[in-house]
């Protein structure tokens, strides 16, 4: 008995009516994308590991997918690492490519090395999949799709501000309310300063990250776990319960990093990055939330998240700057800042809230109804003129009962069914049912492609 066929944990099938809905998704962000300037580039899915490890943390490291070498991966591999089952090092002996974690990374390497051939400051946005190895549930998925877009070759924070803009309008085309959380590292270095632990600030982010995954008292844990004594713990409690306006917010920082250049320098940030939000009046609610760190190590100024409001939901879209990523690729002293809208949490959200149009899954706009071979080729005739008119149509393909052919259009969504008979033919005209109304009318070509085109 054959085995039934299945696809690996964490990836996905997507029927035509989900595809209709991610595309929905893609293409609505696409054109905020091309609104705002960026100009679209791909990379491999595969990369050199050496061009991923490192990057991403002790943590992101485990995640990435390895890919084993061509041919006999194991005729290099030293025997005893092979008894030793020490698969951390005989990992780098067998395997020199990874599927790629995220899009950023694979851009730095991208500008390090078309550097020659860029205009900066350099905007590009990227739409494509992305693999990690992690524990599948619900909004985290193994595979799935990433929609960025990054400025590299400008230190100005106007570009935070530029993408904070362009957030509200992705979500406020999708219809999905959301907020928009803004930290920046240098608050966060500043915070490890002032407890006298500066040393663990890779450790403090990463902890307080979880914020909302695992609450405060496990966060206090973890700390402790990571070797923050009880004075510094007790220290951060009142950063990681902030509370009031961004102005309140921004004041008791001040107050409380008075003694840290860094922690000043990155309140500046803010309070520029928040000024200028606020000046643009978007409906997007924004606000400066301390606990949020974002546990890539590269980012080291701005950083940001959004969340979708009435939805029990992680991170939709997020991001920050990252002055001294593409220096690990030979090219130092190039700031970049960026975002990535989650696609496939953004489809669950709007899968949640019922956010998607009422005429997204329409096949296409028409049906021809076939009624035999000389029926056929005349509205073969007229589904060609339709087509031509940028109006989407299909013919039957075969003579099957009325029956038939009407669920096929029920089940297809198609919006109108067109009938052309005996009686049609030697009138040249139409017979148009609408499908949500059940209203027929007789129509001469011209008049169901004036007809239509109102519709689309």
């Amino acid at each position: 008995m054959s085995q039934k066929p299945s696809i690996p944990k964490g990836t996905r099938d997507f029927s035509p009516i989900e595809m209709a809905k991610r595309n929905y998704i893609f293409d609505t962000i696409k054109q905020v994308f091309l609104l705002y300037g960026f100009q679209q580039i791909e990379t491999p899915a595969m990369e050199n590991l050496s061009t991923l490890m490192g990057k991403y943390g002790e943590e992101g490291d485990k995640l990435l997918f390895k890919i084993l070498n061509s041919g006999d991966f194991l005729k290099d591999a030293p025997a005893e690492l092979m008894e030793q089952r020490d698969s951390l090092h005989l990992t780098n002996k067998i395997s020199e490519k990874g599927l790629r974690y995220d899009l950023t990374v694979p851009f730095a390497r991208f500008v390090v090395q078309h550097r020659n051939d860029l205009q900066m400051p350099f905007k590009r946005y990227q739409i494509q999949p992305v693999w990690r190895a992690d524990r599948p549930q619900r909004g985290r998925y193994r595979e799935f799709y990433q929609c960025d877009a990054d400025i590299v070759g400008s230190d100005s924070l106007l570009n935070e501000v530029d993408l904070v803009a362009m957030i509200d309008e992705v979500f406020g085309r999708l219809g999905i309310p959301i907020v928009v959380k803004l930290n920046n590292r240098k608050i966060l270095s500043g915070i490890a300063e002032m407890i006298g632990a500066p040393d663990k600030i890779v450790d403090i982010t990463v902890a307080i990250d979880k914020m909302d995954k695992i609450g405060l008292d496990n966060v206090n844990a973890e700390l402790r776990e990571k070797g923050l004594d009880d004075r510094a713990v007790a220290a951060l409690q009142p950063l990681l319960t902030l509370s009031g306006t961004n102005d309140e917010k921004l004041d008791t920082l001040g107050n409380l990093l008075s003694m840290s250049e860094v922690g000043q320098k990155g309140l500046e940030e803010m309070r520029y990055v928040l000024g200028h939000v606020a000046g643009l009046g978007l409906k997007t609610v924004v606000e400066l939330d301390v606990s949020l760190a974002r546990g890539l190590n590269y980012y080291t100024g701005t950083i940001l998240e959004v969340k979708a409001q009435g939805v029990e939901m992680g991170s939709i879209t997020g991001g920050g700057r990252y002055d001294n990523l593409t220096g690990v690729f030979g090219m130092p002293g190039l700031s970049g800042v960026g975002i990535s809208f989650g696609a496939d949490r953004i489809y669950d959200v709007l899968n949640t809230l019922d956010l998607y149009p009422s005429n997204l899954i329409a096949s296409a706009q028409v049906l021809f109804i076939n009624f035999g071979e000389s029926e056929a080729t005349a509205s073969m005739g007229h589904v060609k003129a339709l087509r031509g008119a940028g109006i989407s149509a299909e013919l039957y393909p075969d003579a099957a009962k009325m029956k038939k052919q009407m669920n096929y259009a029920n089940d297809r969504h198609f919006p109108y069914v067109a009938i052309v008979g005996e009686s049609e033919m030697e009138n040249n005209t139409i017979t148009l049912k609408d499908m949500s109304t059940g209203e027929q009318s007789s129509l001469t070509r011209d008049e169901l492609i004036e007809k239509l085109r109102g519709v689309i």
